[in-house]
């Protein structure tokens, strides 16, 4: 941050009016991409980890082994992820994977699966329970996003370009850390409804702003929101971003947390909501690599 910022200097104050329009392909007015995250809970996270106390859910973490937690996370990446993953492939999406490292290294079947599947792989952290904090320093972070990718880029033989922090957690260092590790795009900050470019000293990282209200563990599991209301909402959103998407292309990505919405009571009604977006002619369904690589391109050109 400059001296005497209070807040960042990643993008300007002005009007989000000055942002340059993206149009999107086919001149659709509004990109959708879902974003399925599988995570892990540490049943014994290390000392250094900081866990927020949310992340347990209502009954906080207790002073014992906590298998009810640690095992709503472990139904998401046996059976929950899979769920989701036949469902988006039956109505035609691909989606990206936010995977953090230890699901990478002990659950290599679900890196498998989304790989065959063509989905995006995007980094996520060590463990849902050891997520960025600003109280690291440079070098343990900086170790910690290395550490957060590398199995993924080892698993998959790909470079990985995508970042969604564990809990959204980010520090003031966390941008150009990411810039360094060959991150073009986060996902982090839902300060828009547009791609935004953020400049940081190590360079230029897209900021794909996530909608954390339709976010389904906000959603359902602390705001106790009923499917009906969240497929109605999601709706609504696609109906008024697509009207304003001639004013400069629009985007919303949903995040679904295989532990959450891999429930088979709530996969109904997700897959109501897939068969009546995929009718529809004027959204670009697509993936978040494929939207901040679109993003760069028509950027360069309006620059150049």
């Amino acid at each position: 941050m400059m001296a005497g910022a209070t807040e960042h200097d990643f993008y300007s104050r002005d009007s989000a009016l000055t942002l340059a329009p993206i149009a999107w392909p086919d001149g659709k007015p509004l990109a959708l991409a879902f974003v399925v995250s599988a995570e892990y809970y540490d049943l014994f996270a290390p000392a250094t980890a900081y866990t927020p106390a949310n992340v347990p859910g209502g009954f906080g973490r207790g002073p014992y082994p906590d298998y009810r937690a640690f095992s709503m996370r472990e139904y998401g990446n046996r059976v929950g992820v899979f769920r989701l993953m036949d469902l988006l492939t039956r109505f035609g999406f691909k989606a990206s994977l936010a995977v953090d490292a230890s699901v990478a290294r002990s659950r290599t079947e679900i890196l498998q699966r989304a790989m065959q599947l063509g989905w995006d792989l995007v980094g996520h952290g060590l463990s849902v329970t050891d997520v960025i904090s600003e109280s690291m320093s440079e070098s343990q972070e900086r170790d910690y996003l290395s550490a957060s990718l590398e199995p993924l880029r080892r698993a998959s033989a790909r470079n990985v370009t995508g970042w969604h922090g564990a809990e959204y957690a980010q520090s003031t260092r966390t941008l150009p850390l990411l810039v360094e590790q060959g991150i073009s795009y986060m996902l982090d900050w839902p300060h828009d409804e547009r791609v935004v470019p953020m400049v940081t000293p190590t360079g230029t990282i897209f900021s794909l702003p996530m909608s954390v209200d339709l976010d389904d563990v906000m959603a359902h599991h602390h705001r106790k929101i009923s499917m009906q209301q969240w497929k109605r909402s999601v709706t609504e959103a696609v109906e008024v971003l697509a009207s304003e998407g001639g004013q400069g292309g629009r985007l919303l990505i949903l995040n679904l947390h295989a532990w959450l919405m891999g429930q088979p009571y709530r996969t109904s009604h997700l897959a109501e909501l897939l068969a009546s977006l995929s009718q529809r002619k004027d959204v670009w369904f697509t993936t978040t690599d494929a939207i901040a690589a679109h993003a760069a391109a028509a950027l360069s050109r309006t620059s150049g």
